[in-house]
């Protein structure tokens, strides 16, 4: 697996997942109406949430983003393998009192242009509960293309769900424009 590197954005530090982070991210994690459109329930306990974020059989990297004023976590962003070798999964979860104010746009904005980094990298896609318009719509805001709906694909805490597949290619991302910096995990 790659080493997580930290991401600089204008407002956000984006450093590797640590189990510490659980505290900060539990108050969004532990509510029913913050966990609807993922694979699983809300979290009943930060232990709980602690061992799934630092799950050690998970293939992919997680990015806690950290607010540069404040050192208030604002988010969890991650990479996973595909399906097919260069292809990457992303994710994204903001802090319930930081949504709305572009924590998700700004970093996974950095986060794409960091995976695009990766010469053996040719697409990147989401998968996203297709009842989830802002999640669909931060996709679009970033470039994404709406690839299919997949019918009664994915079955969650709240049943069968379609999921509607946005995919971005290298040769389409427009969005490294912003000043990223990228430092290894070490620095």
């Amino acid at each position: 697996m790659r080493p997580t590197p930290t991401l600089h954005t204008p407002r956000f530090l984006m450093r590797p997942l640590v189990r510490e982070d659980a505290a900060a991210l539990f108050p969004t994690l532990s509510r029913d109406d913050q966990c609807l459109y993922m694979s699983r329930p809300a979290f009943r306990s930060e232990a709980d949430l602690a061992d799934w974020l630092v799950d050690p059989t998970w293939p992919g990297r997680s990015w806690t983003a950290v607010d540069r004023e404040t050192g208030a976590v604002a988010g969890r962003y991650v990479a996973f393998p595909g399906r097919d070798e260069g292809v990457l999964e992303v994710g994204y979860v903001t802090v319930v009192d930081r949504q709305g104010q572009g924590v998700a746009r700004e970093c996974m904005t950095a986060l794409v242009s960091h995976l695009f980094t990766d010469p053996s990298c040719r697409r990147i896609y989401a998968e996203i509960d297709a009842d989830n318009r802002p999640s669909a719509g931060l996709a679009e805001r970033l470039g994404f293309s709406l690839e299919g709906r997949l019918r009664e694909h994915e079955t969650t805490h709240k049943g069968l769900c379609d999921m509607l597949v946005y995919g971005l290619l290298r040769r389409e991302w427009a969005g490294g424009t912003q000043d990223i910096v990228v430092r290894s995990a070490g620095d």
